[in-house]
Parts: structure tokens; sequence; C-alpha cells
């Protein structure tokens, strides 16, 4: 074997424990207990108080690379990645320019991206309107599935759909066996909310009730029992949409769900005036709405968690005024998610197990990546060294995205990255290493 991986403590699909892990020419090729001592080219020893996860898996990071590059990059945001333990992730199709809307936008997107990414990256394919004969191309071309919005998206060139153009692009992609990942809000009922203004997040937080969310997710669950099509929740804020999702579930519908660490990670009341690093749509929530999807990810109703990156420079988050109205919405946060997640999962008696499941495992099914997300004979040799009983304190300054800006910076957090392999390699954000994936061939 070119390399033996011996671990006190790894995480496993047998859950935690002590195990020694082979690779050959980027895959695992052995899981064995540490008494069959395997022997390797080169073998490294974790330390006593590190664990060996599996690379985790992103499938919601914007890039906004090529044509919004100044906000982020390839480069920037596969080393953020890396440095946050992940080694896979997924790009969306909006915010750069052009957006992943045809198969020539596609080919851009690849060529930027190719010889520039520290891990691997995937990509999302984007259904506007009037692009419904594009689904099929792109799907042929190996996107992942398909992203819409039910409302503005936040750029002009990524129009959402109206009801009757989702429901004839879910019918093309059921055709074709592809998911749709929706930003679930309802426009009208955002459009007759409070407009947002001013410094106070309790006046934006107005501007996106719950009910917004609330009501296009029973649209899409609706949507998605009629056609038939396999449909993927996007960064589910609003913990009262829970029980429809399990409804529906139990009815037989193809419904998966996503939530975010900042929503599991920060509260409404403790948003300071002006303190825009925080703004994000769908928003953050109260305290009690924190736990019950705490509550949400218990039960499984709750599938995964990921980062819904979404960066932008520190002059669009408005800080001059503090305006929530006129400020930029989203959240960078690709390199923290993990120790963020495990800080508040540990405090409500969950285990490393629980949380490599909704960011490795859980993430890589549900886009079919069979050789991702897990420690397993035959799965590619991604792998993160995690320290989970060390602690710091986020500098957003020393975070590897393009620009300082985190709703993170000054929050002590638990669990430190100390090393992250791709295939095989160390990951040291000197020499880009990382390969595009196409659907099917991971």
């Amino acid at each position: 074997m070119d390399l033996v991986f011996r671990a006190r403590r790894a995480v496993t699909p047998a859950g935690e424990q002590a195990c020694d892990v082979g690779v050959t020419d980027g895959r695992i090729v052995a899981v064995e207990p540490p008494a069959a001592a395997l022997t390797a080219d080169r073998v490294i020893e974790l330390g006593g108080d590190e664990v060996l996860l599996p690379g985790l898996v992103d499938t919601h990071v914007h890039v906004n690379d090529p044509g919004r590059s100044e906000w982020e990059g390839f480069e920037s945001a596969t080393r953020a990645a890396a440095a946050g333990g992940v080694t896979t992730i997924v790009d969306m199709p909006l915010n750069s320019l052009p957006p992943t809307v045809d198969r020539a936008a596609l080919e851009v997107k690849r060529e930027t991206a190719a010889g520039r990414v520290h891990v691997d990256v995937g990509f999302w394919g984007g259904a506007i309107p009037g692009n419904g004969r594009e689904l099929a191309p792109l799907h042929e071309a190996g996107v992942f599935g398909f992203k819409c919005f039910l409302l503005h998206s936040g750029v002009d060139e990524f129009p959402p759909l109206g009801e009757e153009e989702l429901e004839a692009d879910l019918r093309r992609l059921r055709a074709l066996g592809a998911t749709m990942i929706v930003h679930a809000e309802d426009a009208g009922t955002i459009d007759h909310a409070p407009r947002p203004h001013g410094t106070h997040y309790r006046d934006f937080l107005r501007s996106r009730p719950r009910g917004a969310e609330n009501l296009a997710i029973a649209r899409v669950i609706e949507l998605a029992r009629r056609t038939g099509a396999r449909v993927h929740i996007l960064h589910l804020s609003s913990s009262d949409a829970l029980p429809m999702i399990a409804s529906a579930r139990r009815d037989g519908v193809a419904l998966t769900v996503e939530t975010c660490p900042h929503y599991l990670s920060f509260t409404a009341e403790e948003i300071a005036d002006g303190a825009t690093q925080f703004k994000c749509c769908p928003p953050i929530r109260e305290s009690e709405n924190r736990e019950l999807l705490w509550r949400g990810l218990a039960e499984g109703v709750i599938d995964c968690v990921v980062s819904d990156h979404s960066p932008c420079t520190p002059e669009l988050k408005r800080f001059d005024a503090g305006d929530f109205g006129a400020a930029w919405g989203g959240i960078a946060g690709l390199q923290v998610g993990l120790p963020a997640v495990w800080t508040q999962a540990r405090q409500r008696g969950f285990g490393l197990a629980d949380v490599v499941r909704w960011m490795a495992r859980r993430p890589a099914e549900l886009t079919g990546m069979r050789r991702k997300g897990r420690i397993a004979v035959g799965a590619d040799a991604d792998f993160c060294v995690f320290a989970p009983d060390e602690a710091f304190v986020v500098d957003a300054a020393k975070l590897r995205h393009r620009n300082p800006v985190s709703a993170y910076h000054g929050r002590p957090l638990a669990g430190v990255v100390r090393g992250t392999w791709l295939r095989g390699r160390e990951v040291t954000g000197e020499r880009p290493r990382g390969g595009l994936l196409v659907r099917g061939s991971v």
C-alpha cells in the first residue's frame, strides 16, 4: 500500500472505532483493526487527541467565478474548503457570469476552474424561465442536478420560476432522473411583508417571515407529489415546515432537506444592530426555532448540513451604514462549518458520527457520489484529521476565502482541522490537485 493511517479513533460506517486505513492509488483498500498492523510506504499515526474523519462533502457553495471573482474564486474557495476539512464541493449555478444555465456556460465554468482547485469540484445546473430545453443537455454533460428560485435570486441574470414553469421543469427532470434543488421562499408573501431597512435585525427578520418559507415548501411538496420528481429543499430556516416535510415523506414524496451551520449556531436575539455580516436569506431566526431545527436533525427530517457559502466584497455588506436592507445577503462559512456544527452538536449530546452523517455521508448520497463521504473500502482516500477537543477563536483575517468577512469572527469554537487529504495526498494549499467531477464519475 502507498499509505496507512493508524487512528485510535476513526469514524467509519460502523461507527467510531480504532482502525488502520490503507490507501493505494488514491482509494481506500483496507479498513482493519489495529492488530492487523497494516504496512505501507508511508505510515501516519494520529495523535491521541485526533480523530480520522472522511473528507466532508459540501453541496452548497457559491464560488462566483467567473464574472464575480472579486467576491470569491476557485482557488480561494477550495483552499478554504480544504482548511475546513471539506474535500468535495458542488458549485451553485448563479452569481457567476454567465450563470450555469446552458451547456456553453458550464464549459466556461469548467475552463475557469481547471487546474485551479485544491479539492474536488462538481457543478449544479440552473433552471430559469425559458431554458427548459437546456436541462437535458446539461444533465448529459454531468451536472449533479438543477437549482431554481421561487422569488428574485438577488441577481437579475438568474430569474425565478413561476409555478407552471416549475411544474413543467419537474416533469422534465422526472424523465431524466434528475433532482431539482429549490430556494423555497414565496415571492408574494415577501412582497406583502414590511420592506427591509435600517440597522435593526428585527426589522429585517420581519421582511422574510417564516410563512414565506412554509408556503413555498408546501407548494413544492405538492408539485413533487404531482410530478413524481425528486426535490431537495435548500437551506431550511423555518422549523414550522418540519411537520409537513415529515408528512410528505410518509406519503412517499421524493423530498430531501438541508440546513446550514449558521441556522444551527446563531439566533436572532443575539444579532446586534448593524451587524450585516449575519444577513442571509432565508434569515437566521429565534432561539426556539434553532432548537427545533436541531430536533429535526435528530429525528432525520433534515438530511444534511451544508454551508451555503455565499461571500461578497466587504463593500457589499454595507458596514458603512449597517443597513440590513441594502446589504448583500450571504454568509461565508465554508472553512468553519465543521467546528461550528461540532461546537453546537456536542452540547446537545450528539457525537462525531452524527456530524459525519450530516456533513459527509448524506450530502454524498444525495448527489449520487458513491466514493465520497465515508471511510470504507473502495471509497476515495479523502480524509480530515480533526482534533475535537481543541478550541480556537475565529479570526476572519486568517480564513482562506477571498474577503475577510465572517459572521463567525470572534466566536470561540471547538474542534480544529489539523490536516486534509484528497485521494491520498495531503492538501497544503500550494499546488492545486483537485479534480472536476461529472455526475456518475464518483
